[in-house]
């Protein structure tokens, strides 16, 4: 009858409404296990970056600690080396100071057997004959010749000497120079390499 149709049309569509429904929710379900399986690669994708970025700045730290010890290093050789050159000077500033003690009593004793030459000649020559003071004047002449070519060698010798001194630390003053650059041009190439180092790791992810 008509009550019946109705009936049996009601129930059909509610039979559609839910088999709608079940599809709507089955359709939800596959898309949210989608979005989850995308978000878990996404969370994935990050792990694997971070871990990427982790080992990058676990490099950068080890570089920048090998260029802090190289340095440390560098300046511990460079005082070393100016300790070195300032006991260089100290010691042939003594010499000198030594050399010109030693030549000051040299010339000194000069003086004073030059002063006893004269007395004992002006006592000889009231007392001995004139041949005798002349052969006695000959002998100290010879003898202050003598001295004075020895004292002319030696003076040559230490002046030598002193050239020699000079020039090895005007050497040393050099070397340490180019030492620091050195040093300077080293560091700002590993400054530079960290620089470059980090540019490209950016730049690659």
């Amino acid at each position: 009858t008509f009550q019946t149709n109705i009936l049996t049309e009601l129930k059909n569509w509610e039979l559609n409404l839910i088999q709608h429904h079940k599809l709507q929710m089955r359709q939800e379900k596959e898309k949210h296990a989608t979005q989850v399986k995308q978000l878990q690669n996404e969370l994935e994708n990050l792990k694997e970056l971070l871990h990427t970025y982790e080992i990058s700045i676990s490099r950068k730290d080890e570089v920048i600690t090998n260029l802090t010890k190289a340095l440390e290093k560098q300046k511990e050789r460079v005082v070393l080396m100016r300790k070195f050159t300032l006991w260089r000077i100290q010691h042939v500033k003594a010499k000198q100071e030594e050399y010109a003690m030693r030549m000051a009593d040299r010339h000194f004793q000069t003086a004073l057997m030059k002063k006893v030459w004269a007395a004992w000649r002006s006592v000889t020559e009231e007392r001995w004959k004139d041949k005798v003071a002349r052969a006695c004047q000959l002998r100290a002449e010879d003898v202050c010749i003598q001295l004075t070519n020895d004292y002319e060698a030696k003076i040559a010798e230490l002046t030598a000497t002193l050239e020699q001194t000079k020039a090895e630390i005007l050497r040393l003053h050099s070397e340490r120079d180019q030492y620091e650059d050195t040093m300077k041009k080293a560091f700002m190439r590993g400054v530079c390499a960290l620089n470059l180092e980090a540019m490209t790791m950016f730049q690659s992810k």
